[in-house]
């Protein structure tokens, strides 16, 4: 794997700030998780690079925090809301419709920007680009980087050209994944495009992915009432009458 050098793009611009501490738990038992798809790296991290490709998990059990904190709701996509591990803190995307959460000992960011238009199109890779240079302005980074794992794809779809380029790259002392999604329409001339970044110090990541990571995620997922308990009181939402609060049932 060689150096890359920094790639200097002003697509995006957001101002992170950033929390906590994790536990080793392994309820899954995602330690011995071996990639199909990057064969530098196993575990935990393996796993989230796997399901960024739509790669199912071997789940035993829902990804919960072990300690839920504020609660974060989009002013205009309510259905974009989770509960954040303690120490954690989210404000609203400052370009396109999405999420930046933060750890408050600016150590590790969790983004994701569903909703990102532009009326041109632009290159997946600037906004690949775009996002590695974010977070490199965010933790101070000024030299090279090693990527350890790449995948990129592009193929029409009727009037789109769709595209996906994921990273998972280490700087300094810091591990990020950074995957992309975008759709070219060619009869509007338009691009439309989703962000999802993950980054944290690396000797942390793999516990960082089963304990805040995997956690967040899982809750954007659609999950039967039956089975969500958003306050981990023991009570599914769907009985609970206070189910963001763990001391009320």
């Amino acid at each position: 794997m060689k150096p890359c050098h920094l790639l200097k793009i002003s697509l995006l611009f957001i101002c992170f700030n950033s929390c906590s501490k994790n536990s080793t738990s392994d309820p899954n038992n995602l330690r011995n998780f071996n990639s199909e798809l990057c064969l530098n790296i196993s575990g935990p991290t393996a796993a989230y690079w796997d399901n960024a490709h739509g790669l199912p998990l071997p789940l035993t059990s829902i990804p919960t925090l072990s300690n839920p904190g504020q609660q974060f709701i989009h002013s205009q996509y309510p259905a974009l809301g989770f509960i954040m591990p303690q120490g954690y803190s989210a404000s609203e995307a400052q370009t396109g419709l999405g999420v930046n959460v933060f750890r408050n000992d600016n150590q590790v960011v969790w983004r994701y920007v569903p909703g990102l238009t532009a009326f041109n199109q632009i290159n997946i890779l600037d906004i690949v680009a775009a996002e590695v240079n974010q977070l490199f302005a965010f933790y101070g980074h000024t030299g090279n980087f090693t990527v350890d794992c790449e995948q990129n794809t592009t193929q029409p779809l009727g009037n789109f050209i769709s595209s996906t380029s994921t990273r998972l790259i280490r700087f300094g002392n810091f591990t990020a994944l950074v995957a992309i999604n975008s759709f070219f329409d060619t009869s509007l001339g338009s691009t439309f495009a989703s962000v999802s970044v993950a980054s944290g110090p690396t000797a942390e990541y793999d516990n960082l992915v089963m304990n805040d990571f995997l956690p967040i995620h899982w809750q954007l997922l659609i999950i039967d009432n039956s089975v969500r308990d958003s306050d981990l009181d023991g009570t599914p939402d769907n009985q609970d009458n206070f189910p963001f609060d763990p001391n009320r049932q």
